[in-house]
């Protein structure tokens, strides 16, 4: 989501006109990355996860596993500090899984029968 697009869907979620929208857009932003820090974990608008290493006035430096990868990112490219996980709980993700299918009764029947191509068997 582009900052523009946030700026729509914040205005008509809020009732707000988008001057407005746009004026309380900024300020989250400006409030998310002014708070950067050298040891921040964060999550990237893009997924990316990495601890902060550096920190410079537009850009910011991030080790994304331990063999130390670094990038260098825009400040506005990060979307939370720490990691972002799914906003959908487990148990709501379970409810949405298919049930397995119960075997047929001839499959149960013959399922001790070895089949040439299972590897298993």
């Amino acid at each position: 989501m582009t900052k523009a697009e946030m700026i729509v869907a914040v205005a008509e979620k809020a009732g707000m006109t988008k001057k407005d929208a746009e004026k309380a857009v900024s300020a989250v932003l400006e409030t998310v990355t002014g708070t950067l820090k050298k040891g921040d974990k964060i999550t990237t608008i893009g997924g990316i996860v990495g601890t902060i290493v550096q920190v410079n006035d537009d850009t910011i430096v991030i080790e994304t596993s331990d063999d130390r990868v670094r990038m260098e990112l825009t400040k506005w490219a990060v979307s939370t500090t720490g990691v972002q996980t799914s906003v959908e709980p487990a148990a709501a993700k379970k409810s949405k899984e298919e049930p397995a299918e119960e075997p047929a009764a001839e499959e149960k029947e013959n399922s001790d029968e070895k089949k040439p191509w299972d590897p298993e068997k």
